[in-house]
């Protein structure tokens, strides 16, 4: 009769209805990528108060210079009080400063510390080494490639559906992956 039964090699635990292996699945392998990048990034962050939120405050106040802390908090879509929470986590250990904005007396810029940049650009160097250790079965050459197709369907997906903080993608991941 044209069904498949169970004896069938096509319904392994491994292989979808048509013979298609799971490895094969988009979904599949970009969970498998990601979690194992969540994993290892996570690890190279984890002396940053706040973790991926903390770093990206760090960041964000050193390429852009300094930001009033409401700007930083909305760029970044952290609440205003967890914002104010972080910094003082940061302030603590020396990575940031909060300065008087001239503009405007009542309000605060964030400013990075030579320590919170020296530990920036430890912290580039632990991710590098993450992305190194991700995409470890690439060549050089391969990486790129790689890098400038996946770039090109994120941004085409991000003009579809967009995300507006790259904290709340990977905290979304996250939570997807550990309910699964």
């Amino acid at each position: 009769m044209g069904g498949v039964t169970s004896s069938s090699p096509e319904t392994s635990t491994t292989q979808g209805v048509r013979g298609t292996s799971v490895e094969e699945d988009l979904g599949w392998a970009l969970g498998v990528v990601f979690r194992r990048y969540a994993k290892q990034s996570g690890q190279a962050l984890e002396d940053v108060p706040g973790g991926p939120r903390g770093y990206q405050v760090l960041a964000t106040a050193q390429a852009e210079g300094p930001k009033r802390q409401l700007d930083l908090a909305a760029q970044l879509e952290i609440d205003r009080t967890v914002m104010t929470y972080l910094l003082d986590d940061l302030e603590k250990e020396g990575l940031v400063q909060r300065q008087p904005d001239p503009a405007d007396r009542r309000a605060r810029l964030i400013v990075a510390t030579p320590k919170g940049v020296e530990l920036l650009c430890d912290l580039e160097r632990r991710l590098r080494a993450t992305e190194d250790e991700v995409m470890g079965g690439l060549d050089d050459g391969e990486r790129l490639v790689f890098r400038m197709l996946l770039q090109r369907v994120a941004r085409q997906a991000n003009a579809i559906d967009p995300v507006h903080n790259a904290c709340t993608l990977v905290e979304q991941g996250e939570l997807e992956i550990t309910e699964s």
